[in-house]
C-alpha cells in the first residue's frame, strides 16, 4: 500500500476552486501540513501540489494547483484525498490501520490466516483474520495480542478458549 486514505472531497467550496473536504483522520490538521494530495476515483490518480489548506468547523477546505473554479473543482466530487504512505506521521506509540492489514496472523506456529480488517466497536477493536478455515474476529485485546512487528508484517496471537470452535 503506497497510499493512504485522508479524506474525501464532498463539494465545491466557493468559486476559487477550493474543494470542501471531509477528514477521515483522527488529526484533520494534518492536512495544514502537506505539501501534495492525491486523488483518486476508482483507478484514476491525480497528483497535486497543495497551495493552502484551512479548518473550517469538521471540515477541511483545500486550494490545489490546477483547479482554480467551482466548475474545475465540482468535478472531484466524492474523489478520495490520498497522500503518499511516506508522508504518513509517525504514531509516539503504536500504529495505524492500514499498517495492520494486510499482516500474516499466527498462534505460535500456526498461521491463522491474514488480517482483513479492523472494526472499531465500542468496547475494544476487533481484527478479522481470513484463513483456509473461515474468518476469525480477534479481540484487540492485550492478553490476546502477544506480538506486532509492523515492518515484519506478523502478528502474534493467544486465542481465547472457544473462539476457534
Amino acid at each position: 500500500m503506497d497510499e493512504v486514505l485522508i479524506g474525501e472531497v464532498l463539494r465545491p467550496h466557493g468559486l476559487s476552486g477550493e474543494l470542501r473536504v471531509y477528514p477521515l483522520t483522527n488529526d484533520p490538521e494534518r492536512f495544514l501540513k502537506l505539501q501534495e494530495v492525491i486523488l483518486r476515483r476508482g483507478e484514476t490518480n491525480q497528483h497535486f501540489k497543495v497551495i493552502k489548506a484551512r479548518l473550517q468547523m469538521e471540515f477541511v477546505l483545500l486550494e490545489v494547483e490546477g483547479i482554480a473554479s467551482a466548475d474545475q473543482a465540482e468535478k472531484y466530487r466524492g474523489w478520495e484525498v490520498r497522500i503518499d504512505r511516506s508522508d504518513v506521521l509517525p504514531l509516539k506509540e503504536g500504529w495505524y490501520y492500514f499498517e495492520l492489514e494486510g499482516m500474516q496472523v499466527y498462534e505460535g506456529d500456526l498461521l491463522l490466516g491474514t488480517l482483513s480488517q479492523v472494526l472499531e466497536t465500542g468496547a475494544n477493536d476487533v481484527y478479522v483474520v481470513k484463513g483456509a478455515n473461515g474468518e476469525l474476529c480477534i479481540p484487540a485485546l492485550k492478553s490476546v495480542v502477544q506480538n506486532v512487528d509492523v515492518p515484519g508484517r506478523r502478528m502474534d496471537v493467544i486465542l481465547p478458549a472457544g473462539l476457534r470452535d
